[in-house]
């Protein structure tokens, strides 16, 4: 007979690839994990050592002072890269030439995996949860005789278009349009070759061995948690979850709003937040309501100085209120123009609280790079986009977006110019393109308008489905409950195996 198991917390160890996008939404999932079973879970993010301070701003967001402090950080060295200086190890704060140094690096099992397992290994979890970049955490976790968890930060929509072009091959994606089949049925959707995600296109990575490396570690992995909700994308859930068939797939989205236990945190025109509001904030306070475009692109989206410019000169022609968050401390707006914006618009340089602008009342569109965190932040705070992808999986999942849950428009009519996820075959977006797009997505009746009663749904339906009982809150405690199952068994089958190994003097004697 196996002896008792003993019991104790099921220590879960999240990693995450090395972007602030990829971060965040690991480190609101722990925070998820742990404020859904306190008593059994205790999370872990592992990070590179420059990257901890991005996790405790994370955690600092969540305006939950108990979860906070459940969910721990640990580092391991970022390796030395050829052309990247120390201390730079975030796609985030790279410069924008040298970011494939660290994408490269990343898939690189020689440098990576060292400094990698010897955390784990010092940390010897009961879980590994990691980003599918990281393919050689399924080995360390059959070593360690613990399961492995695939998280993917990007929704089913965009997984299942790049599961549906590795498919078709080289051969499939040439020059022209390449189709996307519909979930729900009816004509495919048409991307462009120049819009397809760079690696795609170059087939670097996608026929190559390292991608056959992380497809066979999908796989092998015990489960596969999703960002997303059902409602959301439940044609591409559906797909998705069949991909692996033996394998369960848990739909825990959207991590951005707070768990059920969390403390709600302060909005735009609580008495409690008054005081703290910083100065978009209260800049917004000011505005009607649905009044204002907010600009952002996100932590990763390099935009030409040439570009900016462009932009500029529209917002100031379109004749509507804005606030634009511009990730650079360098740049200048042309000669004159704030002066001539007045206080119609504000220009952020640096960080801004996005969540809070978004759920703001002022605020009537959002023009988004279409990154699957902004897009998870716009429905849950029901505002319509105006879609501006550059970089990536973005133009994909602006078709999400346009053309499936019709949440939004496309800022660069279709036919207006040449659309790239490289920079120097795009054509720069001119001043009197976004004017338009602009101030007609924003006039009443307009586009905003008839996008809004849709995405408001989407927002109901995203704050139930993470409530408790909820379909997020259900996938949550299934996988929680599955992993604690886990852990059971193998103890178990130690025991066991310990038993029978026991010399039979010694076992008389026990």
């Amino acid at each position: 007979m196996a002896s008792p198991v003993k019991s104790r917390k099921l220590r879960i160890l999240l990693m995450p690839f090395f972007a602030t996008s990829h971060i965040g939404p690991f480190t609101n999932f722990a925070v998820h994990l742990t404020a859904a079973r306190p008593d059994i879970v205790e999370a872990t993010i592992a990070v590179s050592t420059a990257n901890a301070a991005v996790v405790q701003s994370a955690l600092a967001r969540q305006q939950s002072p108990g979860s906070v402090t459940a969910v721990r950080v640990a580092t391991y060295p970022f390796p030395v890269v050829d052309g990247l200086p120390p201390g730079v190890e975030n796609l985030s704060t790279v410069k924008a030439a040298d970011g494939w140094r660290i994408a490269v690096a990343a898939f690189d099992e020689t440098l990576m995996r060292p400094g990698q397992e010897g955390l784990i290994r010092e940390h010897s979890p009961d879980v590994i949860i990691t980003d599918a970049h990281f393919f050689w955490n399924t080995d360390v976790a059959a070593d360690l005789g613990v399961p492995c968890v695939a998280f993917q930060v990007i929704g089913t929509f965009a997984a299942t278009a790049m599961t549906h072009l590795r498919d078709i091959g080289i051969h499939g994606i040439a020059e022209g349009v390449v189709a996307l089949p519909r979930a729900e049925g009816g004509g495919d959707i048409l991307i462009p070759h120049t819009e397809l995600p760079e690696f795609v296109r170059s087939q670097k990575i996608m026929d190559g061995p390292v991608m056959d490396r992380v497809s066979s570690s999908m796989v092998r992995c015990a489960g596969r948690a999703v960002n997303t909700f059902f409602d959301l994308e439940q044609g591409y859930c559906e797909i998705f979850a069949s991909g692996i068939k033996t394998k369960p797939s848990y739909f825990v989205g959207p991590v951005s709003l707070p768990p059920p236990a969390a403390a709600p945190a302060v909005t735009a025109g609580d008495s409690a937040g008054a005081g703290d509001s910083p100065p978009c904030i209260e800049w917004l306070d000011r505005m009607p309501p649905r009044s204002v475009v907010f600009l952002c692109f996100g932590s990763l989206t390099h935009v030409s100085d040439a570009q900016l410019v462009e932009l500029a000169l529209g917002l100031e022609a379109s004749g509507k209120p804005f606030l634009w968050v511009i990730r650079r401390d360098a740049w200048s707006p042309p000669d004159g123009w704030m002066d001539r914006v007045g206080e119609r618009g504000m220009l952020v340089t640096g960080w801004a609280p996005q969540t809070r602008i978004l759920e703001h009342q002022a605020v009537g569109a959002f023009v988004t790079h279409c990154g699957w965190n902004s897009v998870m932040e716009t429905v849950t705070a029901g505002v319509p986009a105006l879609t501006w992808p550059m970089d990536f999986e973005q133009f994909i999942i602006e078709r999400l977006l346009t053309e499936v849950l019709a949440i939004g428009e496309r800022l660069f009519p279709e036919g207006a110019g040449v659309r790239s996820t490289r920079p120097e075959e795009h054509d720069v977006v001119p001043a009197e393109v976004v004017a338009r797009s602009v101030a007609k997505f924003m006039e009443p009746g307009g586009g905003a308008d008839a996008a809004r009663r849709r995405v408001k749904e989407l927002s109901a339906r995203a704050r139930a489905a993470v409530a408790e009982g909820g379909s997020s809150h259900r996938d949550l405690q299934r996988l929680i409950d599955d992993l604690v199952q886990a852990r059971t068994e193998q103890q178990q089958s130690n025991s066991s195996t310990h038993q029978k190994t026991i010399p039979h003097s010694l076992s008389a004697v026990a």
